[in-house]
């Protein structure tokens, strides 16, 4: 279980910021038609920040119905407060999801420990139907669950086995493949460190919960399945051609003001949002506080996925073909981009 891609979905909003429900529904069916191994509801990239839990509770359930046992649903869960992550989960099982991702709890920081006794090990306890995969984050939550915690965790509930890991850090990857065992699921939560992280022996991913698969699920998938066949000069060409996809997750620039120059990030998931509303795919607008890119910001994303273009068309066709789009039309067609950007900083 757990090999492959799994696409972190966005949450397509409608211009009146209510979420668009049959674009979810889309978007499930193009992600199936490309042959994903599954889909994540409400993570971080379907800005499970902003949606109530409500709206969150809805979004698993038509992502459930879409996919219809077609491929896996992962259901994020996750929250800085345990009795919401409990009432979370039960209601994900309840609608199908096969698993739910918990984030480490952001904000108030709990140790290691704590998050192992009083977050992942009641639920995992609470829910043993339910495959129940930490998400370690530790630049997004400011904490972290060690390798030695999961690995107490993988020991007392079968049914933890596989971790998103997101800290950058190979040599925290390479110790939790000690400590868990070669039964254990490594999964990459970082686009362009996926193919290291497969390829190398000490950590052994089995794949990614990726968000570039967004508007290239084919191409990842592909990247993925090779890579796990041992394929890895393959998998490496596959790689290449997605690779400036892997660099718009989040986009940095240098951008002036009255006082001086600033750095901009504009994070996840700004910028696929982005390149998908020019693209013509159930998107919309992020939700405050996200807001819109820079000029300069677009530019970055134009010109990423200009070159996918360029070099390797196959990977955003699919997007025109079942979309009904023109995709180079849309890239280079200004009007596709109007109002997608500050005009001023």
């Amino acid at each position: 279980m757990f090999r492959g891609c799994y696409t972190a979905l966005i949450t397509p909003f409608k211009d009146d910021g209510s979420v668009d429900y049959e674009g979810i529904e889309r978007l499930v069916e193009f992600q199936i038609s490309q042959g994903i191994s599954g889909v994540l509801s409400v993570g971080t990239t379907g800005e499970s920040p902003t949606l109530s839990w409500e709206e969150h509770d809805f979004v698993t359930e038509r992502v459930c119905r879409a996919a219809d046992g077609r491929c896996t649903v992962i259901a994020g869960t996750g929250s800085n407060s345990t009795s919401e992550a409990l009432r979370a989960t039960e209601h994900a099982a309840k609608a199908g999801a096969e698993a739910v991702l918990l984030v480490d709890p952001y904000y108030n920081g709990p140790s290691s420990l704590e998050i192992r006794r009083e977050y992942v090990g009641p639920i995992a306890e609470g829910f043993p139907e339910v495959s129940v995969i930490p998400y370690v984050i530790p630049g997004r939550t400011g904490t972290q669950l060690l390798p030695e915690d999961l690995a107490i965790l993988h020991r007392e509930y079968p049914n933890v086995r596989a971790v998103k890991e997101a800290t950058g850090d190979l040599e925290n990857m390479r110790r939790t493949r000690e400590l868990c065992g070669e039964d254990f699921v490594i999964l990459s939560g970082d686009d362009d460190k996926t193919f290291a992280m497969m390829t190398d022996p000490g950590i052994g991913a089995a794949g990614v919960i990726s968000v570039a698969s967004n508007v290239a699920p084919k191409a990842v998938q592909r990247m993925v399945d090779l890579a796990l066949d041992g394929e890895v000069e393959e998998a490496e060409k596959v790689r290449d051609a997605i690779q400036p996809l892997f660099g718009i997750v989040t986009v940095k620039t240098r951008e002036s003001t009255p006082y001086g120059e600033v750095t901009c990030r504009a994070r996840n998931p700004l910028a696929v949002k982005t390149l998908m509303r020019i693209l013509g795919m159930p998107s919309g607008p992020c939700r405050r506080p996200l807001g819109k890119m820079t000029r300069r910001g677009l530019e970055v994303v134009l010109e990423a996925a200009r070159k996918v273009w360029r070099e390797s068309a196959w990977v955003l066709e699919p997007i025109g073909e079942f979309f009904g789009v023109d995709v180079e039309e849309r890239l280079y067609g200004e009007k596709y981009w109007e109002g997608l950007y500050y005009e001023t900083y």
